[in-house]
């Protein structure tokens, strides 16, 4: 085995938050390994990424790769279907009104992954491994990882963006805390007879959201949250009884709807450690943090989390700094933690109000979607701060 090869930061897992960590890293002038399996993109799903994230992707010179199978989302709707005496009026947010020609871009992510893997292959400081991880010990001076083909790897930091079951994660002795929230969630996309217009409508039952989500052309992505039997029931359908399901939940705004081949469903959770980093390893991406696809935060957390860990480490390294040191990782504790805790209290918060039975909670969440509606300045807000924190700014 192969001990002489020391990084600054070894990434372990390639998808998208993976990538875009290692990318960033070796562009920050860190000497980056990324250690994940080569394979295509195994699904259909899609990501809305929203203002900051595309703007990172641009200065990595990713996003010119594959802006063409984008499609902007210039305006968002909430739309109160919950069929309750108290209901919320419609909300609609409009791009133009903050200044911006959209709100970010909803593009599948085999395209963004394939992007992310081309800009990789060219960084002559970034190395690719094409494996796996086996095991990770961390000690007081780097991190001993060896692969499943039997390479040991030596770094100084670690990044694990290895997913909800994060090998790092264990590794570094993070303990965290989940909670299911008994609800699922299918995915699927579908073609559709009228244009979209770059508008996104987000439905809320009594079970959760279904929101349809602009893709390329007369295309839109559908994530359908409800309670895990009726998710199941949805999943089993055939293409045609599903096309009309989608069609009636979406009032036919789009008119004639086609189902795409491709579904998945997964059941939905609360994830979040108790440290973002420690004993030099780093976590971004799912093993950073776990939340509902409400308001499209997860992937673009985890891009902030890879931007911030780059910033980081390369500014430490301009200092002559260990990047793996305990004062560099408190750093990265403090730039996320606010972040991740506050779109998490939010989105559960948005979940609970949604799904409660009590008239005063349905009340007061009809009252706060009309405020947002009827006052410019709150609503505008509000849409600023779903692009990104503010105080990030």
């Amino acid at each position: 085995m192969d001990t002489s090869q020391v990084y600054d930061v070894l990434v372990i897992g390639g998808g998208p938050a993976g990538l875009t960590a290692a990318i960033a890293l070796a562009d920050a002038g860190a000497k980056t390994a990324l250690l994940a399996r080569r394979a295509p993109y195994a699904d259909n799903r899609t990501t809305a990424l929203l203002g900051a994230s595309t703007e990172l992707l641009e200065r990595l010179d990713v996003w010119r790769r594959c802006s063409d199978s984008a499609a902007a989302l210039q305006t968002m709707r909430l739309v109160d279907d919950t069929g309750r005496l108290i209901r919320a009026p419609e909300v609609r947010f409009s791009s133009g009104e903050i200044g911006r020609e959209q709100f970010g871009f909803n593009i599948d992510n085999r395209s963004l992954v394939a992007a992310l893997e081309a800009r990789a292959g060219e960084l002559p400081g970034l190395m690719r491994l094409d494996d796996e991880a086996a095991s990770i010990n961390p000690d007081e001076a780097a991190v001993a990882v060896q692969t499943r083909q039997g390479q040991l790897i030596s770094t100084r930091l670690a990044v694990g963006a290895d997913g909800r079951n994060s090998l790092s994660r264990d590794a570094a002795g993070i303990d965290v805390v989940s909670r299911e929230l008994g609800q699922s969630a299918l995915t699927f996309n579908i073609a559709h007879s009228r244009p979209h217009r770059n508008i996104s409508t987000e439905f809320h039952t009594e079970h959760g959201p279904c929101v349809f989500v602009p893709l390329s052309g007369n295309r839109s992505s559908v994530v359908w949250v409800s309670a895990p039997k009726e998710a199941e029931r949805l999943m089993a359908l055939g293409d045609d009884e599903l096309s009309a399901a989608a069609e009636a939940q979406s009032h036919s705004i789009l008119g004639r709807i086609t189902v795409e081949p491709g579904r998945h469903l997964f059941p939905l959770a609360i994830e979040r450690p108790r440290q973002f980093a420690r004993h030099r390893i780093a976590l971004v991406g799912e093993a950073a943090h776990v939340l509902p696809p409400i308001g499209a935060q997860g992937l673009n957390m985890g891009l902030r989390d890879a931007a911030d860990i780059a910033e980081i480490v390369g500014q430490a390294l301009g200092r002559g700094e260990d990047p793996g040191a305990p004062h560099v990782l408190s750093r990265y504790q403090a730039a996320r933690r606010p972040d991740v805790a506050s779109r998490t209290w939010a989105i559960d918060i948005a979940n609970r109000s949604l799904l409660s039975d009590f008239v005063g909670v349905q009340t007061m969440r009809a009252a706060s979607l009309h405020l947002l509606g009827a006052i410019g300045p709150l609503r505008r807000l509000a849409m600023r701060e779903g692009l990104a924190p503010t105080w990030r700014r």
